[in-house]
């Protein structure tokens, strides 16, 4: 049911600890993400920046990465009133752009650094709450369930009486071990995830509100868990099309009934082979018959469409996407290069649509302008940065993490743009030479990973998210301002660390039988409810 946000006074606010590691990981990709690749933020001031209903900072929350940077505004309303409910202990929170597995010692350290700082934080005076802020498809050298480690961990030094809540991604995962270790499990409703930090809000304001039961003297909610063997890509369960459409579109309706205070679909993250990887429903609420029929029937709901899915727009092999994008009147036309996403853990530098873009005779004579962005390749940044805008040099573009065929492109070009940000590092724009002729292919590099999702990445580099004939982007389904530019669109089936194509991947490990790797899966029943009784963990507090 609809909640508003408790207005305690200061003595009896809750103490609300806050720690996290949020990053998906491809366990398929060569690359390995580290320390260098996350934006980590230590201390109260810094973490609850990070949050835009607290801080005012401009931040959609679609694309993952750093914040935009933009300078604190206006906090919301909301999220004003949110701030003054809780008294907050923030300790560390680190986030990257999706990537590889984490490199284990880089995780030990943080995992240290937080427990360490949530257990000074607890014997300074009592945390009533812990809210783990996490992406919850975490791969950590070594490790079948990261988060579940690190929440474990955590318990370890508050105890088992601080109640915690969390806030996912629905291409996160739900172990037994997660679930069980947090009382509360909320996810977002949308993918493209429009609702980024609508539910973060949402998650964070049942915390502050479940502890202030507890601290008056009462129970937890009750919580239930379905998993569901079903594993698949983003591409093919965003809520923009059916059916996923209408499976989260009943979310809001069941949240509306009496004893249920919220109720989440996570899809579960298809690009890792780990045991843990599955769709999952979990609802929490203070009817327990209430909470477990709503977890039942979502999960059934979801079971009821598992054949029914489908990808976002129409999807083939690169070839046949650049033919129709060539021959189509729309302009711009998007193709996504979705086996190398950045967004979803690929390496970012495949070559398999760069040495085909430069193959097309219409791009390479001029008649068609197309762009490739971006790919990561910190020599090819720094060899036109030395050459600056306007020089002439010879490039080995990409295949240097990813190596699969064609590896390496040796190609010529004039350097047009050069720029540098955080998200980015060094980036030059290039226009493939023919020769010393210009073609119409222009190619981005760049020092680091990243996502280009938004229209003013386009923009620094001098370009327009629709200034080109073909557009291809290392991307999955497209994110809000790259659809809102594309006048039509292909996913294209690319080899890659997220190949589209699981069962070419070549999972060992997850549970089985499992959709799509297996033809049927049994229907849940009340046997696959997992069920969790609200603790009465305290005695009312002054």
């Amino acid at each position: 049911m609809t909640q508003t946000t408790p207005t305690p006074t200061t003595a009896s606010r809750p103490r609300i600890g806050i720690a996290g590691i949020a990053i998906e990981s491809s366990t398929f990709t060569p690359y390995r993400s580290s320390e260098r690749d996350f934006e980590v933020r230590r201390g109260t001031e810094e973490v609850l920046a990070r949050f835009p209903f607290f801080s005012g900072a401009v931040d959609p929350g679609s694309a993952p990465g750093p914040a935009s940077g933009a300078p604190a505004g206006t906090p919301s309303a909301s999220g004003q009133a949110l701030r003054e409910a809780a008294e907050y202990v923030g300790v560390l929170q680190a986030r990257a752009l999706p990537g590889g597995q984490l490199v284990r010692d880089d995780y030990e350290g943080w995992k240290r650094e937080i427990t360490e700082g949530l257990a000074a934080a607890h014997a300074e005076a009592p945390l009533d709450g812990f809210f783990f802020d996490i992406h919850g498809a975490m791969s950590v050298e070594g490790l079948d369930d990261a988060e579940g480690d690190l929440i474990t961990a955590i318990r370890e030094a508050i105890g088992p009486d601080v109640v915690v809540g969390t806030a996912m991604d629905l291409h996160g995962n739900v172990s037994e071990t997660l679930f069980e270790a947090c009382d509360l499990l909320t996810c977002y409703r949308h993918a493209p995830h429009i609702d980024a930090w609508e539910t973060r809000e949402r998650g964070l304001r049942d915390l502050v509100e479940a502890c202030a039961r507890v601290r008056a003297g009462g129970a937890l909610p009750h919580k239930a868990l379905v998993h569901v063997p079903i594993l698949l890509p983003g591409e093919k369960t965003s809520t923009r099309i059916e059916p996923a459409k209408s499976l989260y579109g009943r979310i809001p309706a069941i949240t509306e009934r009496e004893g249920i205070t919220d109720i989440s679909c996570w899809i579960g993250f298809a690009w890792a082979d780990q045991p843990r990887c599955q769709a999952a429903i979990v609802a929490y609420g203070e009817d327990a018959d209430a909470v477990d029929a709503a977890a039942l029937e979502l999960a059934t709901a979801l079971w009821e469409v598992r054949h029914d899915v489908d990808f976002v727009a129409p999807a083939a092999p690169f070839d046949e996407c650049l033919d129709r994008a060539i021959t189509s009147i729309a302009r711009p036309f998007w193709i996504s290069d979705s086996g190398d996403n950045p967004g979803a853990g690929g390496a970012d530098d495949t070559t398999y649509c760069l040495a085909r873009l430069i193959a097309r005779e219409e791009i390479r004579s001029g008649e068609v302008s197309a762009l490739m962005v971006a790919l990561a390749d910190p020599a090819s940044a720094d060899a036109a940065a030395e050459l600056g805008v306007g020089g002439r040099g010879d490039f080995l573009v990409g295949g240097h993490i990813d190596t699969r065929e064609p590896g390496p492109v040796a190609l010529r070009a004039e350097v047009e743009a050069l720029d540098e940000t955080t998200q980015t590092g060094r980036a030059a724009r290039l226009r493939v030479l023919d020769g010393d002729r210009p073609t119409g292919l222009s190619v981005v590099v760049t020092a680091r990973r990243s996502q280009w999702a938004r229209q003013g990445m386009f923009e620094r580099l001098g370009m327009s998210m629709t200034g080109f004939d073909v557009v291809t982007v290392k991307m999955g389904y497209l994110e809000p301002d790259q659809y809102e530019a594309a006048a039509d669109w292909m996913l294209a089936l690319t080899p890659g660390g997220v190949d589209q194509d699981l069962v070419r991947l070549g999972h060992q490990r997850i549970q089985r039988p499992m959709i799509p790797f297996d033809a049927e899966i049994p229907a849940p029943t009340p046997a696959s409810v997992v069920s969790a009784a609200g603790r009465d963990i305290s005695s009312p507090r002054p």
